[in-house]
């Protein structure tokens, strides 16, 4: 079966799984996927993740979620663009999240990205999503 929204189906559970108390959470690898777990370690938001092959051609993300004194680091993870309507942003008009407490992950042309990361390139492009 096909999914219309990969990356949309990922934070559904990573926030299912700090909901749960869970500590490993697992999601179908994409390489966009990738992308923003490689943001959300760097962030440290998230403890680490590794690539499980469970067979030739088909590989499996392990996500080790991250909490302090037993409550969840992602308070709040939401997608912003979606497959129906998608969210472009300039650098100069992308707004702070949580006042800059939170982040906001970006596709930009030179790779997915923290909005911090995105001002410091001087480059905008589709916001994906925000955490907090």
């Amino acid at each position: 079966m096909t999914m219309s929204d990969p990356l949309g189906d990922m934070l559904t559970r990573i926030r299912n799984g700090q909901r749960g108390g869970k500590s490993v959470v697992r999601a179908p690898a994409s390489r966009l996927r990738l992308d923003v777990l490689d943001v959300l370690k760097r962030e440290g938001y998230i403890r680490d993740y590794r690539v499980e092959i469970q067979r030739p051609g088909v590989s499996e993300l392990a996500i080790e979620l991250k909490y302090n004194d037993g409550a969840p680091v992602i308070q709040k993870i939401a997608r912003v663009s979606r497959p129906g309507r998608r969210v472009y942003s300039k650098i100069k008009e992308l707004p702070r999240y949580y006042n800059g407490l939170g982040i906001t992950i970006l596709s930009t042309p030179r790779g997915v990205m923290s909005d911090q990361e995105a001002r410091a390139a001087n480059v905008g492009g589709e916001v994906l999503c925000q955490v907090f």
